[in-house]
């Protein structure tokens, strides 16, 4: 009796053990199916992106929630006065035309400096705000390293910059440089001059600490820099990519 019972317990086994494959074998199909379906909806949405202004983002709607409301102004980068995007190029990325997404040398000059200083470019920095999420966990950044490339081969360079520049913060609650021009100088974005873009580009890297209006020091000669630095990167054509 015992031999009977063990062999029929024996019997069984082969039957759990192929329940337990089938079921394993359709989580994984399921995984691969969901995989590629979020795969094709991240590239339908990024090429959608690149006729269709982003209407608000992750970010946007966080402080919409925090602060009862933001102030944002969509403007098209023709109607922008064309040394602001030349200054926010000069502010945050050089290179802006001349790299694929990934500016390879700033990201190796920061290691060797070793001083923790970002090398993230623009192009970047749209992926983050237009499909990404703030923060700096591995999976976001993995997500951005895979998009960023994708974003380059599918928009111009002119369409980078434009959503950059509507959809970037530079006060509490106030994104892109429609609404960050007339809450700081009371005027058009196509009216702005050298020194107000290099100053509206001197607060990027921290909006909420730094203040166009009243800028300290170290923003009135950050914002000289980068003027001046707009007017080289237009002389030596590194504004070419963005330019009419």
């Amino acid at each position: 009796m015992a031999r009977k019972t063990t062999s029929r317990k024996t019997a069984k086994k082969p039957g759990l053990r192929a329940r337990g494959g089938a079921f394993l074998r359709r989580v994984l199909r399921w995984l691969v199916r969901g995989v590629f379906w979020g795969v094709v909806v991240m590239l339908v949405w990024v090429l959608a992106y690149r006729w269709i202004n982003p209407p608000t983002t992750i970010y946007i709607e966080q402080e919409r929630a925090r602060l009862g409301s933001v102030a944002q102004t969509w403007v098209d980068l023709e109607d922008m006065a064309p040394v602001m995007a030349r200054a926010a190029v000069a502010a945050e990325d050089a290179n802006f035309c001349l790299h694929w997404g990934f500016d390879v040398e700033a990201i190796r000059e920061a290691i060797e400096d070793g001083s923790g200083r970002g090398a993230s470019t623009i192009s970047q920095q749209v992926v983050k705000n237009a499909f990404l999420w703030q923060g700096r966990s591995w999976v976001r950044k993995a997500m951005e390293a895979a998009l960023t490339p994708v974003m380059e081969t599918l928009w111009p360079k002119r369409r980078v910059i434009e959503i950059y520049l509507n959809v970037a913060e530079f006060d509490e609650g106030v994104f892109g440089v429609g609404a960050a021009s007339q809450h700081y100088f009371g005027r058009d974005v196509a009216d702005l001059t050298a020194r107000q873009a290099g100053l509206l580009a001197a607060i990027l890297p921290s909006p909420k600490t730094r203040s166009a209006a009243r800028p300290t020091d170290f923003v009135s000669r950050r914002a000289n820099s980068v003027a001046d630095g707009a007017a080289t990167i237009l002389a030596d054509g590194r504004a070419d990519c963005f330019e009419d």
